[in-house]
């Protein structure tokens, strides 16, 4: 008689010390196997396709490309694999973001590693889990107001580029990076691009 199956596990997490520990606390786990670690977001695909993880952990911020990038990759070359989203960042508009592009769940590193095992499981069982505090979050901060360009622009000038900088690297003229900047920072009911990209930032809306 053979015992249940093994819950196949990639993580990705780029912060050594963090990928260490949940791996070793993971494996702990009788019914699940850490099957691949990986540091940055291009490499979660590539080893994806390679062990076929029954689910995947991603951070969101990596090197290389996000979770919530790695996450619609996942949905359209791997659909077997579900998604769980673990990150430092509560953002609400994280949240809404891992939600599109496919996400079975929302998870806030500094919770218990069962309650984590435990989501493991409900995701692979077809249930979706979220961080409560986390979602109620989200409701109250409801979507991002931004377009992708001018979510695109907004973040292209958070670090203080100036608009010509931003025009060549977006390859867009001028006026058209001003107009965007300009309905940025009415949407977000804010003063000046600098502040625009900072509460779009903590709402997790880039």
């Amino acid at each position: 008689m053979t015992g249940p199956a093994e819950i196949r596990v990639l993580l990705a997490e780029d912060q050594g010390m963090m990928r260490g520990a949940l791996a070793l606390l993971l494996d702990m786990e009788p019914d699940m196997r850490v099957v691949a670690q990986v540091a940055a977001g291009d490499a979660v695909l590539p080893a994806a396709l390679e062990h076929r993880p029954d689910v995947a952990l991603l951070d969101i911020e990596m090197p290389g490309r996000g979770g919530l990038e790695v996450a619609a990759d996942l949905r359209d070359r791997l659909p077997g694999c579900r998604v769980l989203i673990l990150t430092t960042f509560g953002r609400p508009g994280y949240l809404r973001r891992a939600m599109e592009a496919g996400a079975a769940g929302f998870l806030v590193k500094d919770g218990p590693v069962e309650d984590l095992a435990a989501a493991i499981r409900r995701v692979l069982a077809g249930e979706r889990v979220i961080d409560p505090a986390l979602a109620a979050a989200a409701l109250s901060t409801g979507p991002s107001p931004l377009t992708e360009r001018e979510r695109d622009v907004l973040a292209a000038a958070a670090d203080g580029s100036t608009v010509a900088d931003i025009s060549g690297r977006l390859h867009l003229s001028e006026s058209t990076v001003r107009n965007y900047l300009s309905a940025a920072i009415g949407k977000t009911g804010t003063r000046n691009r600098i502040e625009a990209a900072a509460l779009a930032r903590h709402n997790g809306w880039l």
